[in-house]
C-alpha cells in the first residue's frame, strides 16, 4: 500500500508543494511547528531514510539543501534546523524547520494552525526563491 506522502507525489493527495525534481518533492507540513516547516522526500518510496542507495540519499540531502536555502530566503530566522524522525509516515523524509532558538525544533510542541491561503502563499513564496 502506498505511504500518504507517495499518494502526494502521484498528485492522489493536494499538498502545499515547495519544490520538486526527477527524484525529489518537498511541500509544507500540513501540522507544521511553525510556519515554513518543511518536508523533503524521495519520490522512491523507501520507508528508512538510511536504507536509501548512498548516491540517493547524498543527492536528497543536496536537494534539502536548496530547498532550505529557499525557506530561509523567505521565513525570517536566523537558521534552517534539519531532522530526520521518521517514525510517524512509513516514508524516508527530513524536516527542515526554521529556528530562532533550540525550542524550536521541539516536536512535542503544540502545532500552529495556518489558514489555508497562508499555506498557498508561503509554498508558493519558497517555490518562487526556490527556483531563483
Amino acid at each position: 500500500m502506498s505511504s500518504i506522502f507517495t499518494k502526494i507525489v502521484k498528485g492522489e493527495i493536494p499538498a502545499y508543494k515547495v519544490a520538486e525534481d526527477d527524484r525529489f518533492y518537498a511541500f509544507l507540513d500540513i501540522n507544521p511547528i511553525q510556519p515554513g516547516h518543511t518536508l523533503v522526500i524521495p519520490k522512491k518510496e523507501v520507508d528508512y531514510i538510511f536504507d536509501l542507495p548512498q548516491e540517493e540519499a547524498g543527492a536528497l540531502f543536496i536537494f534539502a539543501q536548496q530547498v532550505a536555502k529557499a525557506v530561509k530566503k523567505v521565513v525570517p530566522c536566523k537558521r534552517i534546523g534539519v531532522a530526520v524522525i521518521g517514525l510517524e509516515v512509513p516514508h524516508a523524509h527530513i524536516h527542515l524547520l526554521p529556528l530562532n532558538s533550540e525550542r524550536d525544533i521541539d516536536f512535542s510542541r503544540p502545532r500552529c494552525v495556518i489558514a489555508p491561503q497562508e499555506f498557498t502563499k508561503l509554498a508558493q513564496e519558497i517555490s518562487n526563491a526556490f527556483h531563483s
